[in-house]
């Protein structure tokens, strides 16, 4: 009999949110998603830890964030040996708001694939969706340079992507669902706000369905779940990107999972069009205090996690 995760494939491209190469291995995933928080737990794993002192070995001259980047690329390389779609890459949160050095640091981190016998088709260089890392993003894209675009929490910040003509865009579902029942506090229904009354299911689906009925070509990857919940309410996304243990529920549950999204649904009611400029962006963004509140909290975390990978290779630098 086939389980939920079959079920989805058929619908949707699957993709890993993880740096576990087991996971990879018995999920077999199309794509897979990293983040520093993610490589951070994945490179202090025993399993890992050559990949570490390799990285150190084969780059003893090198700076810090090159060795940081160069850590990337080794696990990204791993992870392109079992699956057979892309990887995302993610440049530095410390640069979410360097228009320039954003577009640096990825040539760089392109370049490295590269010099490691990994074609830039396959690698997709992920940058905050602040209208500094979109800017740098429409500048990659013209290059050639394929981008996802990450912590992207609202309509506005999807629009900026689409007119910058990125390739893939990772609208957040989970995080979007934890403010929302934060800020109800005791009032909190959560059978009211499940499936696809979940308002980051409703936000996703907002974006799917403008992109949709304007037929905007790029990508759109559900991300950040809480429960499969979440995902059957999703199912019929261009992707999405989900954790070692949402996969296993999935691969568990025997119970049918149905196409929950529909391009010629969209197009049948489509949203008003909305205008998109530098503006616009930072006015909508400035109006939604869950997106504002969410992005700048991503980039503090993700940044906290980039300090504390560059620790641990310092420290084992000095070994």
């Amino acid at each position: 009999m086939s389980n939920q995760l079959d079920s989805l494939r058929q619908f949707t491209t699957v993709v890993a949110d993880t740096g576990d190469f087991d996971t990879m291995r018995k999920h077999r995933p199309t794509d897979a998603t990293t983040n520093p928080s993610l490589i951070l737990k994945a490179v202090q794993l025993e399993e890992n830890r050559h990949l570490l002192e390799k990285t150190i070995a084969d780059h003893a001259g090198a700076s810090s964030a090159e060795l940081a980047d160069q850590l990337l690329v080794a696990f990204g390389k791993e992870i392109l040996g079992i699956i057979p779609g892309r990887v995302s890459t993610e440049v530095d949160a410390r640069l979410s708001f360097d228009t320039q050095a954003s577009i640096e640091r990825a040539r760089q981190i392109i370049g490295m694939y590269r010099r490691a016998g990994i074609e830039r088709e396959r690698v997709l260089i992920k940058l905050a969706s602040t209208w500094e890392g979109i800017q740098a993003a429409k500048a990659l894209q013209a290059e050639g340079i394929r981008c996802n675009m990450t912590l992207l929490f609202a309509l506005p910040q999807a629009l900026a992507c689409a007119q910058a003509k990125v390739q893939l865009i990772s609208p957040f579902v989970g995080r979007i669902y934890d403010w929302h029942k934060k800020a109800a506090g005791a009032q909190w229904d959560e059978a009211a706000n499940a499936g696809s009354s979940d308002p980051g299911v409703l936000s996703v689906k907002r974006i799917y369905d403008y992109y949709k009925a304007y037929d905007i070509p790029t990508e759109i990857m559900g991300a950040s779940f809480r429960n499969i919940g979440q995902i059957r309410a999703l199912a019929g996304c261009d992707l999405l990107t989900i954790s070692p243990e949402l996969l296993n529920q999935l691969s568990q549950s025997t119970e049918p999972l149905e196409k929950a999204l529909d391009p010629q649904e969209a197009r049948k009611t489509a949203p008003e069009w909305v205008a998109s400029n530098e503006v616009a962006f930072r006015t909508e963004l400035n109006q939604d205090a869950m997106a504002t509140e969410k992005l700048a909290e991503g980039i503090r975390v993700f940044t906290a996690d980039g300090i504390k990978l560059d620790t641990l290779i310092a420290q084992a630098r000095q070994k």
